[in-house]
């Protein structure tokens, strides 16, 4: 999850989705991981596209960007269309 301090949209995802995330299948699938748009991008995030909009999930599998969501538009649109880009994962999303 690539964020922003000040960023009201990602707030409002670590209050309606963050509690439970870390409980989910998605979780095991995909852990959540935090990385601030305005810092260092970690090394191992390198080769992931540029980021300009928060929050933006970006799904990464060995280094690379496998699928993307760009903002958060509540819990409802959520998880639908996180199972759409683990849908994408080269080898599944085990459960």
């Amino acid at each position: 999850m690539f964020e922003s301090a000040t960023c009201g949209w990602c707030e409002r995802w670590h209050e309606e989705i963050g509690p439970v995330y870390p409980n989910t299948d998605e979780a095991r699938c995909a852990p959540l991981r935090r990385v601030d748009i305005h810092a260092t991008r970690p090394a191992d995030l390198q080769a992931v596209p540029p980021v300009v909009y928060t929050p933006t999930f970006a799904l990464v599998e060995d280094g690379h960007e496998v699928g993307r969501l760009v903002g958060y538009a509540g819990e409802d649109f959520f998880w639908p269309l996180l199972a759409d880009q683990l849908a994408k994962l080269p080898n599944g999303c085990p459960n």
